[in-house]
């Protein structure tokens, strides 16, 4: 340990394959130069790497979360064992991601007022809870804890405009986006300019309600054969779409391929991303994409599209119709005809192609690791 430097610990659930934990693990690239870091977890699984200084601290030998009630129970067990760890490392900044590592956050900062805590969220609030007994509960739970700590950040606007109207979190909040390692390799716009024959679609993310996939299926299947679809991921829908796709006889115009380690060879092989989400907290798939150089094509959910590819400037989108963003195409939500039309509108025209092409790489620079954690070490030391 090096005792010019502050001690800051870093809590999560785990350091699985989540968004919020991908997040954890750039930032813990960059924190240790600073710190002396702890990340604890209250489950020993760890998918993304660590790096080899920092302290790695398990509240539980369990491997996974157990239920919803399991979790209000060993609220009250992590709670004691953080604190004593908190004392025990004689930890200076403590920040957390999710929902109960902010509760446990916000009830060791009632005891311990000379730590600084910082607590983030990492989603809308509403749609993190499973029932309306759990948005009930979260109603209750959260201002009481998480307005006990220094500070909140999160990764959209809009979430911390929930916060806010509907939580009554007072404590101050910012928007710190999500990080980006610029990738090896990156697409060069200009071979994206000759006419396509057939125009490779691809789409990342969990096989689930909310991520949407079929959307994309139903707007190709009247002329898929002049498009192809890969879709990464698995999830609960899996079969669902396996079905959806075997009827349509569609097996060899689009492929699930599960989930894969190498995404980026993957969007390096295609000429447009599409992000169907319902809702989403921060699209990492569609800034990780735009970071390739992909043109991109997004609803407009809530949250992050918007930021993302209109600098989050209000539009109104007509059903059945597409908008020119200034760094992609947004279509409503479930609107199959919207997005059938913004993919024949890139497919037809390369030059646009090119151009959102250059855009998605201009834009994915803001959100490199370097520039976020710049932005993240000014928030907690301020």
């Amino acid at each position: 340990m090096d005792k010019t430097k502050p001690n800051i610990s870093i809590l999560s659930v785990n350091l699985g394959s989540g968004g919020a934990q991908k997040v954890i693990s750039l930032l813990l690239q960059e924190l240790k130069n600073n710190y002396n870091v702890s990340l604890v977890l209250f489950y020993n699984h760890i998918h993304f790497n660590v790096p080899n200084d920092i302290n790695v601290v398990y509240l539980s030998k369990a491997s996974t979360e157990r239920g919803y009630y399991s979790k209000l129970r060993n609220l009250i067990i992590f709670n004691k064992k953080y604190n004593a760890f908190i004392k025990e490392e004689n930890i200076n900044i403590s920040v957390s991601f999710l929902a109960f590592p902010n509760i446990i956050n916000g009830m060791m900062a009632t005891k311990n007022k000379n730590i600084k805590t910082i607590i983030s969220e990492r989603g809308l609030p509403e749609g993190n809870t499973t029932s309306n007994l759990s948005l009930k509960i979260a109603k209750v739970f959260y201002p009481i804890f998480y307005n006990k700590c220094s500070k909140l950040f999160s990764n959209s606007v809009y979430i911390n405009q929930t916060l806010k109207e509907n939580f009554k979190i007072n404590i101050p909040m910012e928007v710190i986006y999500n990080p980006v390692v610029p990738p090896i390799n990156t697409l060069n716009p200009n071979n994206l300019i000759t006419d396509i024959d057939c125009f490779k679609i691809i789409t990342t993310g969990t096989l689930n309600k909310r991520k949407n996939q079929i959307m994309i299926i139903r707007a190709l299947r009247e002329n898929i054969k002049n498009y192809r679809l890969t879709i990464l991921g698995d999830g609960p829908l899996k079969g669902y779409l396996t079905h959806v796709i075997h009827s349509l006889q569609l097996e060899k115009q689009v492929v699930l391929e599960g989930k894969v380690k190498n995404v980026n060879d993957y969007l390096l092989d295609n000429h447009c991303f599409v992000l169907s989400s319902f809702a989403e907290g921060f699209p990492n798939a569609l800034l990780e994409a735009m970071a390739i150089g992909l043109p991109c094509i997004s609803t407009n959910c809530i949250s992050g599209p918007l930021e993302l590819l209109n600098e989050n400037k209000a539009v109104k989108i007509e059903e059945g119709t597409y908008f020119k963003g200034k760094y992609g195409l947004l279509v409503n939500n479930d609107d199959q005809i919207g997005l059938k039309k913004a993919l024949e509108f890139l497919k037809g025209n390369p030059s646009e192609r090119k151009n959102y092409s250059e855009l998605s790489l201009q834009r994915s620079k803001e959100y490199q690791l370097k520039n976020i954690y710049s932005k993240f070490y000014q928030f907690i030391n301020n």
